[in-house]
């Protein structure tokens, strides 16, 4: 039986009240962020058909509960190997307990570091955090991008992660559920702003500018409870791309995501 050398992806958990996505090669099983409990991100590994006890390395995206409740646990449980950049780990540090040396690596962002047969590549983003950062992973000569957690997309990041063969792409809100919601004002701004998430039209323009003819999978991820719907962002991140002759079906298939269900694994 010939060997399966593909780039595979589950995106376990994207939303805001946790976010972990898997990522495998022949060689390498590893997490991106793990913001739910142990047990949920075992669960969730299970219903893909997979052991966590595989996973070697687990790369944190920036301190915010939502990416680090299960960091500590998994760390020690599991004997992984960290990565995240220093400002990262010092913020993170007192809310995810001691954790061996060894399993404490450094990686600052506009950085590229290889994992035997995993190429990751790390890019600064805007959002309220101590050093936010996100990932590219390349394996044989596929690409796939995390994008989340960020109030705008900089030119710089446009050229990072364009032309990927998939993309986790934030979608955090519908502006007007946002508005006439229950939030108070200042977290309204907080999430509008420069600093905050990208809504479900930020999140299709980017697509906009960075789908190319590699492009064959987009997960619409990190979306609010209560101030989106996978109904509403799958609707308007669609329109957007249709309006502008973009192929959705044909050229690229959009995946929804949801923090209960964990049951797509993609091979890119």
């Amino acid at each position: 039986m010939p060997k399966d050398d593909r780039l595979k992806i589950s995106v376990l958990a994207s939303s805001s009240s946790g976010n972990a996505t898997y990522i495998e090669t022949p060689k390498h099983h590893v997490l991106v962020d793990a913001g739910l409990s142990g047990i949920k991100i075992k669960r969730a590994m299970e219903s893909i058909g997979k052991d966590i006890n595989t996973v070697d390395s687990l790369f944190v995206t920036h301190e915010h509960t939502d990416h680090i409740k299960g960091v500590g646990v998994l760390a020690r449980r599991y004997n992984l190997n960290v990565y995240a950049n220093e400002k990262t780990w010092e913020a993170m540090m007192p809310k995810i307990g001691k954790i061996p040396e060894d399993e404490i690596h450094i990686f600052d962002h506009n950085k590229v570091m290889s994992l035997d047969d995993l190429d990751i590549e790390s890019f600064a983003v805007s959002h309220d955090a101590a050093d936010p950062q996100f990932y590219k992973f390349y394996h044989n000569g596929k690409q796939f991008v995390i994008l989340t957690d960020t109030g705008y997309v900089s030119e710089r990041i446009q050229k990072t992660i364009e032309n990927a063969d998939g993309y986790l792409m934030e979608c955090n809100h519908d502006i007007e559920m946002l508005r006439d919601g229950i939030y108070p004002w200042p977290l309204k701004q907080r999430i509008l702003s420069e600093k905050g998430h990208l809504s479900n039209e930020d999140g299709a323009h980017t697509l906009m500018d960075v789908i190319g003819n590699n492009t064959k999978q987009i997960f619409l991820g990190h979306l609010s409870h209560e101030n989106n719907t996978k109904a509403v962002a799958r609707k308007e991140v669609t329109q957007v791309l249709e309006d502008h002759d973009f192929g959705v079906g044909s050229d690229f298939k959009i995946n929804d995501t949801d923090p209960a269900i964990a049951d797509l694994l993609i091979a890119l």
